[in-house]
């Protein structure tokens, strides 16, 4: 059964952190040069919240607030819930729907962050395991192309 380490060994274990006293538009800017979703918020290497594209659309811009004068700890989920690499696919999809999130940080077996899926990261994998799943069986119903 796949687990999050599968994921992981595909897209990799780049984790974007911020800190908790940058700004948002920081956090912002940083977020759109790198095409990602979501960043942990840390303070040393304690995970202290999450910032996600959700956060900025309801606790920013909805509110009017100007995200250059605010900073990530007054507008972060501050409850982050997190997987481990061993974690499997359908525990992880589960949460993902459950708690109506899209990002989970990944903990390796000593707590330490390793990297971050997205739901999006879960059902790309499933895609491509339904992918080769049909060109196996067209391979053994007509043969090898």
């Amino acid at each position: 059964m796949p687990s999050v380490k599968d994921i992981l060994k595909i897209k990799g274990s780049q984790l974007y952190k911020i800190g908790l006293n940058a700004s948002v538009l920081d956090a912002a800017v940083l977020m759109n040069d790198n095409r990602i979703g979501a960043l942990v918020v840390v303070k040393g290497d304690q995970i202290r919240g999450i910032f996600t594209e959700r956060d900025v659309l309801h606790r920013v811009v909805a509110k009017q607030l100007n995200p250059a004068k605010l900073i990530i700890s007054t507008v972060m989920t501050k409850e982050v819930i997190c997987c481990h690499v061993d974690t499997k696919l359908l525990e992880a999809q589960s949460v993902f729907k459950n708690r109506r999130i899209r990002h989970l940080p990944v903990l390796d077996g000593q707590d330490g962050m390793v990297g971050i899926i997205s739901i999006g990261d879960v059902n790309a994998h499933h895609a491509h395991e339904q992918e080769t799943t049909i060109r196996f069986l067209h391979e053994y119903l007509y043969g090898s192309v």
